[in-house]
């Protein structure tokens, strides 16, 4: 029998459709290739892409040089420019302002071939050092009220480009669902003084049934009300609101427990496309006439990775509610994972 479950988190509900029974294979496709001649992100091609904004270069090479690691470039193509005031307004009923942010593109390694699953623990340190470094840059700009740093994998995730890539977004404004996850997290700490994120780690180690790994640093797990099919949050034990704030010992820890859940993704689902996106906190800029902003964030929230392999459409059901239908329980998904055998791995 299908089963409604309420996210407390994203305050959802989630359908859990399991009288479908999908099982890996189900969801296993022919997946799009797109060909390049020449990619603007390998070696050697450095001049054919923005000046970079950070890079790591183990042999001292010259910015926008090969013998990089890993290369943050502004996107050429930005959905939002960096130069500019707001300037906020009304049109009647409607709010208006300038579309200033930033656009960045965080390019993983040298090599066209290699995802960010077949990268080396230390190789995935490195990306995951990009985005902190670019998260507490774009921090500093007063104009930006959040940070979203994400990784399309696949053409049918987004990503045009084949070379492996994650891309950073700075916003002038509070997406609606990280408006949503900041306010449910700061009232349950009014009620309870304790952290939801925290309480709810405790519950998925309790239940057992959705975990998939646990090195006693960082969880994954399938949440409870999985929104998709194999949905995936990698969570750290110790309770932190800022992604930046991560050591880099626990970056290395971080990029095993990565590394080691994309290869069972891959393993169990061939290789799927699949979306990554960090949440963690927003910049805690003051803001006019309202001093008080996030201030609570320290105690009330707790950063997570979450991966959402794109296995299923959204059809009218879904846009005309909001619910969102998983053909595949959360229990059952990371049972499989668990058991995925990392031989493999694509």
């Amino acid at each position: 029998m299908s089963q409604l479950r309420w996210d407390p988190l994203t305050q959802n509900w989630v359908i859990i459709t399991s009288s479908q029974g999908r099982r890996p294979g189900d969801f296993i496709l022919e997946r799009e290739q797109v060909s390049m001649k020449s990619c603007p992100f390998c070696y050697g091609q450095e001049e054919r892409t923005t000046d970079e904004l950070f890079a790591v270069r183990p042999d001292g090479s010259q910015p926008n040089s090969s013998g990089w690691q890993v290369r943050v470039i502004p996107n050429k193509y930005p959905v939002l420019g960096i130069e500019g005031n707001l300037d906020k307004r009304g049109v009647g009923i409607y709010d208006v302002m300038n579309g200033i942010g930033a656009h960045e593109i965080v390019v993983e390694n040298p090599d066209h071939q290699r995802t960010l699953a077949e990268l080396a623990p230390d190789e995935i340190r490195n990306v995951l050092k990009a985005y902190r470094a670019r998260l507490l840059d774009l921090r500093r700009d007063s104009r930006f009220q959040t940070v979203m740093v994400f990784k399309n994998h696949g053409l049918e995730a987004g990503a045009a480009i084949p070379h492996s890539h994650s891309q950073i977004i700075a916003l002038p404004v509070l997406p609606p669902r990280q408006t949503a996850e900041l306010k449910t997290c700061r009232e349950y700490f009014d009620r309870k003084e304790r952290c939801l994120l925290c309480d709810l780690l405790r519950q998925e180690l309790d239940m057992k049934s959705g975990v998939v790994r646990d090195d006693g640093n960082f969880v994954v797990f399938a949440p409870f009300a999985s929104r998709y099919p194999f949905e995936l949050r990698i969570t750290p034990r110790r309770h932190l609101h800022d992604f930046a704030l991560q050591s880099d010992q626990e970056l290395l820890q971080l990029a095993e427990i990565l590394k080691n859940t994309l290869q069972r993704l891959s393993a169990v689902l061939r290789d799927p496309p699949y979306n990554l996106v960090l949440q963690t906190a927003p910049p805690m800029h003051e803001r006019l006439g309202r001093p008080a902003l996030w201030n609570s964030l320290p105690y009330d929230y707790h950063w997570y990775l979450e991966i959402i392999p794109r296995l299923t459409k959204t059809a009218g059901f879904e846009r005309g509610t909001g619910f969102t239908m998983n053909p595949t329980a959360p229990e059952e998904a990371a049972g499989f994972l668990r058991d995925a055998d990392l031989a493999a791995a694509i």
